[in-house]
């Protein structure tokens, strides 16, 4: 699907590298994280087998795998709701052993995570479609934006950058750089332009140019600056104004490796703008994974994207199924030994 990065080696700049597809080794996109949370880092199933080895499921080990529940970044709310099920479940003898209690585990954090599984869905009656990013220094936003627009063109969709992150000279350089290796082009102004302005422009010209998608990146920021909070709010109102619907989307990245921080910065982002999608990266950096599930119960929001890599294959879709599967795996026979 990416070509482009096979045939061509990653352009580099003093700050900026962008990966290449041979840069991590070939799998699905969730892989690498399969490696993570199977590793001796996870706390949630790791050594179950040799720790609980014919034991019946007691009050005993179900605060066990609270406390394991905790220490992944799950959250008290989501928790306490998992548990809840799986104790009801076992006063009905219905969780005989630890087969049984990993199936149930399983559907249980299936159960929260489906609700905000749902993909990002272009609407082509607005052209352009205006993707507005946000979120954090760090936390991989730029990259996200790079990644998505490549994701975006294998769908049929025609897509403008918006360089709307003017206080970081790299952060122009590197959506320039992705707008180049992608054949994208990219709105920007001089090094500290009023950010709302450069993307009143690019919205202008992704319209004159009938551009299906806008992604307009933003400087990075702390959710407690409430003054770099209000110049997002100005850029909504700037957008608002050449279209009343517009943005249409607002994605926030999120670092998978902040943990309970992750979910913090979701919650005031979302008072803010009205978040209406995340992008959860950097999950491959992270033995726990159990944010997802936090974010899941307490707010909600839809979790557009995963990034679990540096390379472009290691950004997609969010899979409930395969997330769970790796997330809960089965003990391994060598455990029980």
């Amino acid at each position: 699907m990416f070509d482009f990065l096979k045939k061509q080696p990653a352009q580099r700049t003093q700050q900026t590298t962008l990966p290449t597809e041979s840069a991590v080794p070939r799998g699905g996109l969730f892989s690498r994280l399969k490696n993570r949370l199977t590793s001796g880092g996870s706390k949630l199933t790791q050594d179950l087998a040799a720790l609980w080895p014919g034991r019946k499921i007691d009050a005993e080990l179900l605060d066990d795998l609270e406390t394991r529940l905790l220490t992944a970044d799950v959250g008290i709310p989501a928790t306490e709701q998992i548990l809840k099920t799986l104790r009801q479940r076992v006063a009905r003898r219905e969780l005989n052993d630890l087969d049984a209690l990993l199936a149930a585990l399983r559907s249980a954090i299936t159960d929260l995570l489906t609700p905000i599984a749902h993909p990002l869905v272009i609407n082509r009656s607005h052209c352009p479609y205006v993707i507005l990013v946000v979120g954090v220094n760090g936390s991989g936003k730029t990259t996200s934006i790079g990644k998505l627009a490549c994701h975006l063109q294998a769908q049929g969709h025609s897509v403008l950058l918006a360089a709307g992150d003017t206080f970081r000279a790299a952060a122009v350089e590197q959506l320039e750089i992705w707008g180049q290796r992608n054949n994208v082009p990219v709105i920007s102004q001089a090094s500290g332009a009023d950010p709302a302005a450069v993307i009143f422009d690019a919205f202008s010209a992704a319209r004159a140019r009938t551009m299906n998608v806008l992604i307009a990146d933003t400087a990075g920021r702390l959710q407690t600056q409430s003054h770099l909070m209000d110049e997002l709010k100005k850029i909504k109102r700037v957008l608002m104004r050449q279209e009343a619907s517009a943005p249409h989307e607002v994605l926030l990245v999120l670092d998978g490796s902040q943990g309970q921080n992750a979910l913090s910065q979701a919650r005031l982002f979302h008072e803010a703008l009205g978040v209406t999608g995340l992008i959860l990266t950097k999950l491959d950096g992270t033995a726990k994974g159990g944010i997802l599930i936090a974010i899941a119960k307490e707010l909600g929001i839809p979790l557009r994207f995963v990034g679990t890599g540096e390379a472009i294959s290691d950004f997609g879709e969010f899979d409930v199924q395969d997330f769970v599967s790796h997330l809960i795996s089965a003990p391994r026979e060598s455990d029980s030994g």
